[in-house]
């Protein structure tokens, strides 16, 4: 694991946040813990990624250890043109360059997983939940963020979905901040 000053950005250098970034997205499924060094490479070509991280605390050696870890695991986000595509390509760190069909999703996506990383909320890494109650928060900073809301133990989490990859990522919320968009939908039997 990295220091935490040895890690890339999360966001290209010269991009403040998501919403200045305007291109075609790709999903680069990058060769096992290679999303760090390809961000690297990415920003040493001037190229615009976005690969969000959150802080973890391992133990090691009788040791506690701080770094920041990938919160898609062998994924990245590349914006930019054919010629960026193909760059990519050629840094060999990169297994495959996923398309995404519908790009506005995605970047609603991607920038509400930024608002929440910006506040440094603790997030967890999740499988995609099986659909519930679709909802907008209503108040506080995250105010205008759609997730999916679940319950574990009585606490509610919202889930932050990146549909292309089937991930999200979870982060615990009041009830009260939350308005429901679309109610679950019935089971057919």
């Amino acid at each position: 694991m990295l220091k935490l000053s040895e890690n890339p950005p999360m966001l290209h250098p010269r991009v403040e946040s998501l919403a200045q970034i305007n291109g075609t997205w790709w999903v680069a499924h990058t060769n096992p813990r290679n999303e760090k060094a390809l961000a690297w490479d990415l920003a040493d070509r001037d190229i615009t990624y976005f690969l969000p991280m959150i802080q973890r605390t391992t133990f090691s050696g009788g040791r506690k250890r701080r770094g920041m870890m990938p919160l898609f695991s062998s994924y990245l986000f590349i914006c930019g043109d054919e010629q960026t595509r193909y760059a990519v390509l050629r840094t060999d760190r990169v297994c495959n360059l996923i398309e995404v069909r519908d790009q506005q999703q995605l970047k609603t996506e991607l920038t509400a997983i930024e608002r929440v990383l910006a506040t440094n909320t603790p997030l967890t890494p999740c499988a995609l939940p099986r659909i519930d109650d679709t909802v907008e928060v209503t108040k506080g900073p995250f105010r205008g963020i759609i997730g999916t809301v679940v319950r574990r133990q009585g606490v509610a989490h919202l889930v932050l979905t990146v549909s292309i990859l089937g991930r999200g990522v979870e982060m615990e919320i009041e009830g009260d901040l939350l308005e429901i968009v679309a109610p679950r939908r019935a089971s057919v039997p």
